[in-house]
């Protein structure tokens, strides 16, 4: 079994840092959008759905030898109107720009990428346990 471990601080109110174990940080943020400096937990989960979905899906193409010119998935998350918030939706649009793929093989990649090989998709089914501590300052 494989462990990660992130440390999520409070860096101001609507303001927290992400740090993993390696020591590289991701800023968040929950301000409106004209105070935006980072991106929301939401967005970020959308982030590392399309981030793990491309990982795989750019290797796999790459292994079919095909070249790619540009890549990029679009991602729109559609959320419940009550609390919490949760995404009832997830559309996500890749793009590939090759001269030598075909749609047939790419839609077939992109399926066995969200699908059978992304941790994330798969980790959105999974189970959440939680606990809790308060510790004195001193």
């Amino acid at each position: 079994m494989s462990k990660k471990h992130v440390t999520v601080r409070m860096k101001a109110d609507m303001e927290y840092e992400s740090t993993n174990h390696f020591g590289n940080k991701v800023d968040i943020d929950m301000y409106d959008s004209e105070h935006k400096k980072a991106q929301s937990p939401m967005e970020l989960l959308l982030s590392a759905l399309g981030g793990c979905s491309a990982v795989d899906a750019v290797l796999m193409m790459k292994k079919k030898r095909r070249t790619i010119t540009d890549f990029f998935i679009e991602i729109i998350g559609i959320r419940h109107e009550g609390i919490p918030k949760y995404y009832t939706e997830i559309d996500m649009k890749f793009v590939l720009v090759s001269p030598d793929a075909t749609e047939e093989e790419f839609a077939k990649v992109v399926t066995l990428a969200v699908e059978k090989y992304c941790s994330v998709a798969s980790s959105l089914k999974s189970e959440i346990r939680h606990i809790s501590e308060v510790r004195r300052p001193g």
